[in-house]
């Protein structure tokens, strides 16, 4: 035991337990977060009421959007406080705080009960909600990654992502489910509530699985050898500015693309195109299940390749993007949706499944979960977190239905620019 506590040894059992509690955190957490985009009409309705249908929308989407904005704050936050006290303690605070405010979410007034209050108090659950998910992305990243035996590091990698694919089906399908079930006027008035309930249930069984595994053994030797420094959020802005600003350009279109052509798309087909909801979600449902086959295939491929998968699906969102959205402005059917959906589920598994191996690679144990955290979240604050309101701004202002598909091709070709940096084809070589 006193071997497997120094991180020089670790049964494969102990190993599993703690793989399986950080996953099982990881989707609950994330569906906790997701949920939310997936209700954006019914929480517009509820909580921003106003004439135009799309107003309302674009309310409810900015208060989505607003959650991001604290997610590096919680990476500085939580993912120094990892850095410093360990894993599995800064997982455990992360799934106790999101789970906390995901069940108040479903207890906010409607704003014809409370008026102003009722979008403050909104606003306020999703910022700890940001918060939350700004330590746990990175946490249980690294978790998984360091817990990784010689030369699997991608697979475990990619296990992390695998968790967040199920959380979105998870809550693409409970809002199928309540669409299917309840009338439209149930569902606006209550029915939207239940999913975010549910958080209530999950705060006690995330703390307990998280608390009970074994720490990382990479960290456990790191802080044996007092490797982490006194500040790790000064030394990932000093020491590591360059890998924490390659970290943020690899994410931008890692996140933009899971945002629009998974969280925005619903939403778009039935207000753009006038595609029932039960369709749209159903071929979103494609997507999240493409992804999630492929994200473990592309994990072992990380293995052998590297960075090869990266460079494909970037290359292939540049490029495929504008036709995919084309396609279904073209031919706004189920099947068109699902195609749509399928191809860009796929190419988004494929970046999924390899990056967070690689992006953890770009920096050493001891400030690993915070540099990491804040380099990803900062991206996913600024291009992802908004993407469902950009994309919904843009087809308003511009006229042009496929005007979001430019957004993710110039994402795509940014990060394809930092792909091909010496600095990470070195790093991914290793």
């Amino acid at each position: 035991m006193a071997a497997e506590r120094s991180g020089r040894v670790l049964h494969p059992a102990v190993r599993r337990r703690a793989i399986v509690a950080c996953l099982l955190g990881n989707l609950f957490e994330l569906y906790d977060f997701g949920v939310y985009a997936y209700f954006a009409v019914q929480i517009g309705k509820a909580i921003f009421p106003a004439a135009d249908p799309v107003t309302s929308i674009l309310a409810s989407f900015a208060t989505y959007g607003v959650g991001f904005l604290m997610r590096p704050v919680g990476a500085m936050v939580i993912g120094s406080y990892g850095d410093r006290h360990g894993r599995k303690a800064a997982l455990a605070l992360t799934i106790t705080l999101m789970a906390a405010a995901t069940g108040l979410t479903g207890l906010v007034p409607s704003y014809a009960a409370v008026g102003l209050w009722a979008p403050a108090l909104l606003v306020v659950f999703r910022l700890v909600q940001g918060f939350s998910t700004g330590g746990e992305w990175g946490g249980a990243a690294t978790f998984l990654v360091e817990h990784a035996p010689p030369g699997r590091k991608g697979f475990y990698g990619s296990l992390q992502q695998l968790s967040t694919g199920l959380a979105q089906i998870l809550a693409i399908g409970s809002a199928l489910l309540l669409n299917a079930i309840l009338p439209p006027p149930d569902l606006d008035a209550w029915g939207w509530r239940l999913p975010f309930l549910v958080g209530f249930v999950l705060a006690p069984i995330g703390y307990y699985l998280r608390s009970r595994v074994a720490e990382s053994p990479e960290y456990s030797r790191s802080a044996e050898e007092r490797q982490a420094p006194p500040a790790p959020l000064r030394a990932a802005f000093t020491e590591h500015r360059g890998a924490v600003l390659t970290c943020f350009g690899l994410t931008m279109i890692w996140t933009v693309a899971n945002y629009v052509f998974i969280s925005f798309l619903p939403t778009f087909a039935v207000q753009s195109l006038g595609m029932a909801p039960t369709a749209a979600l159903s071929a979103t449902i494609c997507a999240s299940l493409a992804n999630i086959a492929v994200v473990p295939l592309s994990g072992l491929a990380a293995d052998r390749w590297r960075r090869t998968p990266l460079v494909v699906s970037a290359a292939s969102f540049a490029v495929l993007s504008v036709p995919l959205f084309l396609l279904l402005s073209a031919s706004p059917s189920f099947a068109t949706l699902a195609l749509v959906s399928v191809v860009a589920g796929g190419l988004y598994g494929l970046y999924n499944g390899t990056a967070p191996a690689v992006l953890c690679a770009l920096f050493p144990t001891g400030v690993r979960y915070t540099a990491l955290s804040v380099g990803y979240n900062g991206a996913v604050m600024i291009f992802g977190g908004f993407a469902p309101l950009v994309s919904t701004f843009l087809v308003r202002e511009t006229g042009s239905p496929i005007a979001p598909s430019f957004y993710v091709a110039a994402c795509a070709v940014v990060s394809l620019a930092v792909l091909w940096r010496p600095r990470l084809r070195l790093v991914a070589a290793a």
